[in-house]
């Protein structure tokens, strides 16, 4: 009996490049700030307003967007002026318009995979943005289902798992982030696989899990269809 019959697929940097977008909106962050603190100080006091954000707003875009005003008025004051608002407003609209750019190997890999396996996407963010984000790609046909959820948690991969696989022990999740896409997959039983992206949002930053029976890195999503064929040598 096959070991996996089920295949979940983190969504941004994983199937899309999407830290780009944020990284690069925080750098025009920073220099709008520049009169009031440096970059390294903007930059510590937007991580603490996400983290302390994350439970009102969730995650993505909007919480960036609304955790950037926030640390403006903070480090600003009443000094901060209204064209400022208006460019922090800017950035939030721009990354939610932006194309999809898919990382490489991953259609290969859906193809590949796609025939012998129940296929799906577990993401989490934005409603209406991962929407507009998977339509967009254009790999929607590739997925038998799709599941956006408010946070990734080993409850939340069993329920998906049981709902739409054959159970956690013979599902798979891949993704960049240790944190969210790794570790709690593996305590909920499945398989796992770390496809590092070149940038990862310090909130998503954890130890690899290098012992674990369970657990494989890839270099990219090309070389994930052998690894799994490997998966019955085991």
């Amino acid at each position: 009996m096959r070991p996996l019959t089920t295949i979940a697929f983190d969504a941004d940097d994983t199937l899309w490049h999407n830290e780009r977008f944020f990284h690069d909106s925080q750098q025009r962050f920073a220099e709008l700030l520049d009169p009031f603190a440096d970059a390294e100080k903007v930059g510590q006091a937007l991580t603490a307003a996400e983290r302390r954000n994350i439970g009102f707003y969730g995650f993505g875009v909007k919480g960036f967007t609304l955790s950037m005003l926030e640390t403006a008025t903070t480090l600003a004051g009443d000094e901060l002026p209204a064209s400022a608002v208006r460019e922090i407003l800017s950035l939030g609209k721009a990354m939610l318009e932006h194309p999809v750019e898919i990382l490489p190997g991953v259609v290969d890999a859906l193809e590949l995979l796609k025939d012998d396996y129940t296929l799906m996407v577990i993401t989490k963010g934005d409603l209406f943005d991962q929407e507009r984000k998977l339509l967009q790609s254009g790999l929607q046909d590739h997925f038998d289902h799709v599941e956006i959820v408010s946070d990734k948690t080993p409850e939340i991969y069993r329920r998906v798992f049981d709902r739409h696989g054959q159970g956690t022990a013979r599902s798979m999740m891949i993704g960049n982030s240790l944190k969210s896409d790794i570790l709690p997959a593996l305590e909920a039983g499945s398989w796992a696989v770390h496809v590092p992206h070149d940038l990862t949002w310090a909130l998503e930053h954890a130890d690899e899990p290098e012992d674990h029976p369970r657990y494989r890195r890839a270099g990219n999503l090309g070389s994930v269809p052998a690894l799994i064929a490997g998966l019955g040598d085991d």
